[in-house]
């Protein structure tokens, strides 16, 4: 799952990019509001993490320009500004959520979680395709009640197809959300990771596959064979 993170700090925007891949939160960091729009013009993030003291301008700004085109995606504003009326007003502009710092990042990763469960976003804690069981907070797979072992990717890839299930994710979607900003993907790197996931999960006894549906994307759905 793929996070935005719009903070200037390099050195705070590297801990924030560390901690929450620990977490199984990929993100890209970017430092400016301009940056962000950019950002949000190419890539459909799961989330956003604003900080308001932005070089270009205030991220107060940029989260009303969200809104104001109803984009849903949720934020949660991250900031140095902990008055009452900084908060409200924060709210009041829609953030779906409000952190002020010095913060733990402890925290930080589970207030992003409980906005990711909330209704009309990507739901669940646990997702369930034929016997493969995934939980998104301990990012830890099993199949057929045994625990998997997959790399960071795979086990990105494996969520965001499995909160689609049955449905056609496209490639770029899948690229974006194994890769996003990090620089020059190959051609052949989402097959790559797709064929490798294939295996594995065939390897473990699951009762689900990954299609490729040519030309569009993919998608898992159970095996309903005997």
């Amino acid at each position: 799952m793929r996070l935005l993170v719009v903070e200037d700090n390099a050195e705070l925007a590297t801990l924030l990019a560390k901690g929450l891949s620990a977490a199984g939160l990929a993100a890209d960091c970017v430092g400016t509001a301009q940056d962000a729009r950019d950002a949000l013009a190419t890539t459909r993030y799961a989330a956003m993490v604003l900080d308001l003291g932005l070089p270009d301008e205030d991220g107060l700004v940029l989260l009303r320009e969200l809104r104001a085109r109803t984009d849903a995606t949720p934020v949660l504003v991250l900031t140095a500004r902990g008055g009452v009326r900084d908060r409200v007003t924060g709210l009041r502009s829609g953030a779906d959520d409000y952190l002020v710092k010095p913060f733990a990042l402890e925290e930080l990763v589970a207030r992003l979680q409980a906005l990711l469960r909330r209704p009309g976003e990507l739901l669940g804690r646990s997702l369930r395709v034929g016997n493969i069981v995934f939980d998104t907070e301990a990012r830890q797979v099993i199949v057929a009640d045994v625990p998997q072992l997959f790399s960071l990717r795979e086990v990105a890839l494996l969520e965001i197809l499995m909160r689609r299930a049955g449905r056609v994710v496209s490639k770029k979607l899948v690229e974006d959300h194994l890769f996003g900003l990090s620089g020059e993907v190959g051609s052949n790197a989402v097959e790559v990771y797709v064929h490798r996931l294939r295996k594995q999960l065939a390897d473990s006894g699951a009762r689900a596959q990954i299609h490729t549906i040519r030309g569009v994307g993919y998608l898992i759905a159970e095996d309903k064979a005997p």
